[in-house]
């Protein structure tokens, strides 16, 4: 039977970052504003006045200090509050393309391949710029890749349910290599006027590269032992932008058509069942709980990774067990888990085991058990 193993990985980081306090600043300067603007309908009771952002406040309930974006000045406005990215020709590479085409560059070269050695390419993340040419075809042609290509959207958990997709086209004889590349813009539909979410996401890209376990040398990468996909329907997170919004002009514009969640639901909720979907899965494998060397986990919320790791352990996980991006990179949706895979595997030697686990809307979970070779 043929293996699939992960032989390489990349990561693109947009240069530009916004802390903490940056983002505050100008959330309660538009705090400030509005409610002056509104002053009379808020005395009148017709409004409610907003309330301001707090550095700590941030940090407290998710981790997050900081966050890479494709544009600053935008977001940091406060009479505009989103990125700004300008519309590219239609002869020219999009912006989702270029930071895939970075981060698969890095993924391939870690692995000592280049693009002949590639026969897929599958693009996965939460949204996608446009819905056709695929995002994917577009990379595989920047690439020089000939074979084929597709996206997946998944939200939260593409790129887990993307390493699926590749680790089955691999094993089946399909392909002997597939990239599978995450290019999340989260800035782009995070509603930087809620006060509840508006410190959530930053943008990043991951690829990943999967080949068939005789291709690769020993002692090099990590065998895919496993993959489960589990998804249960929920509203708590939402974002109904989409080609259908246009037949009905009432509801351009609100703010459904950005992200939206119902966080203590969705904490609630969700971790339980990551855990029973981790540990689950490892049972399938005849594995227990204690053999993880590493768990990179989603990187959505710290306390909701702690807890995660917690349920599965049955005791608190060291920074070690569980490692943590999330004070650096904020969310950055299907891209989170591989950015912490990315960085922190290199202290495994051979025979150690991790879980790569992404969850998120739908809901949707997709756990990948990995070997050290």
């Amino acid at each position: 039977m043929i293996k699939a193993v992960i032989s390489g990985t990349g990561l693109y980081t947009p240069p530009a970052y916004i802390d903490n306090e940056e983002l505050v600043d100008a959330f309660n300067a538009y705090v400030e504003r509005f409610n002056r603007d509104h002053a009379e309908e808020i005395e009148r009771g017709e409004c409610e006045a907003l309330l301001p952002s707090a550095p700590e406040f941030i940090e407290k309930a998710s981790g997050i200090k900081r966050r890479h974006v494709i544009d600053k000045d935008g977001i940091l406005d406060p009479e505009r509050m989103c990125p700004r990215i300008p519309e590219r020709a239609n002869d020219e590479p999009n912006v989702q393309c270029d930071m895939s085409v970075v981060a698969a560059r890095q993924a391939l070269e870690q692995a000592g391949r280049n693009a002949d050695d590639v026969d897929a390419v599958i693009v996965a993340c939460s949204n996608m710029q446009r819905p056709y040419p695929a995002i994917s075809i577009e990379v595989q042609a920047a690439l020089g890749i000939d074979g084929f290509a597709y996206d997946v959207n998944v939200a939260c958990s593409s790129a887990t349910f993307g390493l699926q997709a590749a680790a089955n086209a691999v094993e089946n004889g399909t392909a002997n290599a597939v990239l599978v590349i995450s290019p999340e813009i989260c800035s782009g539909h995070l509603n930087f006027r809620d006060r509840d979410s508006h410190f959530i996401f930053g943008d990043a890209c991951t690829a990943i590269l999967v080949e068939r376990e005789d291709r690769v040398a020993d002692g090099q990468g990590f065998d895919i032992l496993g993959t489960r996909l589990k998804t249960q329907f929920s509203n708590n997170i939402r974002n109904n932008f989409g080609f259908l919004n246009r037949g009905a002009e009432e509801g351009i514009g609100k703010p459904d058509k950005l992200f939206i969640q119902q966080g203590r639901k969705v904490f609630k909720e969700v971790s339980p069942l990551v855990a029973e979907t981790i540990q689950g899965h490892l049972a399938s494998l005849e594995l227990e709980p204690e053999d993880l060397r590493r768990m990179w986990l989603h990187q959505a919320n710290l306390n909701m990774n702690q807890l995660i790791a917690r349920r599965v352990l049955g005791r608190d996980a060291t920074i070690e067990e569980a490692p943590v991006i999330l004070d650096e990179y904020a969310n950055t949706s299907s891209a989170g888990s591989i950015i912490a895979f990315h960085l922190h595997r290199d202290d495994l030697v051979s025979g150690d085991l991790g879980v790569i686990c992404s969850f998120g809307a739908g809901y949707s979970i997709g756990s990948v058990v990995i070997r050290k070779r």
